[in-house]
């Protein structure tokens, strides 16, 4: 009860940052988490990967500038909390259908060839996070390669 009063509290409140925009539960940021750290993973997260990453947020989600920028900063600080992928993807599993969790896939392998390159713990995440999204291995390499050929 008090936290739902908070909550009220906050959203009425002009801290958008003790607000925050987007729901726990919303699946656009278990998808951005996931994306945060498909880009950070090989300890190389530079303006490519990025731009990609605002790039991609914005236009499968359909946010402006500023609405794209809070989901990644609310992403980032999730991610960094994250024990395991889990948490991301049993909500992504609740929320999209096959054609959904294959996008999330799709956008983490263009964010890490954003950089040109991928390497070998990049593609074990997409690996992990594509098995417990119900992925099946012959859509997830299809993916890559596709993204591969178009340039990310």
């Amino acid at each position: 009860m008090f936290a739902s009063i908070r909550r009220l509290i906050a959203e009425v409140g002009d801290d958008p940052k003790e607000s925050g925009r987007f729901d726990e539960n919303d699946y656009r940021l278990a998808a951005a988490a996931l994306l945060v750290h498909a880009a950070r993973i090989d300890g190389q997260f530079d303006d490519s990967e990025r731009d990609k990453l605002r790039e991609l947020i914005r236009a499968r989600f359909k946010l402006d500038d500023a609405d794209a920028d809070a989901l990644l900063a609310e992403a980032a600080a999730l991610e960094q909390e994250a024990v395991d992928l889990y948490q991301f993807t049993t909500r992504l599993n609740r929320a999209l259908d096959d054609k959904g969790r294959a996008r999330v896939i799709e956008m983490m392998w263009q964010v890490v060839y954003a950089d040109g390159s991928i390497s070998e713990f990049e593609d074990n995440l997409i690996w992990r996070a594509a098995d417990l999204l119900h992925v099946p291995r012959r859509e997830r390499i299809a993916l890559r390669n596709r993204v591969a050929n178009d340039g990310a």
